[in-house]
């Protein structure tokens, strides 16, 4: 029996995932980690879209250095 869980956790998991994504396979472009996140969450078009506008104003870190 799977629990309901509130669409702003899922968007939160969301983020975390691309983030996670992103850093374990950086040749991906962010589309494709953005679109398996949507899936994998169940985000609806508007949130992907969100998750999208998020990380396309993120500078990237460079190489070694943490935020």
């Amino acid at each position: 029996m799977s629990t309901l869980m509130p669409q702003s956790e899922l968007l939160r998991r969301a983020v975390t995932h691309v983030h996670e994504s992103v850093q374990e396979h950086p040749e991906k472009q962010l589309h494709a980690h953005i679109d398996d996140a949507a899936m994998r969450f169940n985000l609806s078009p508007l949130d992907a879209e969100a998750l999208g506008r998020l990380f396309a104003k993120t500078p990237a870190a460079p190489d070694g250095a943490e935020k």
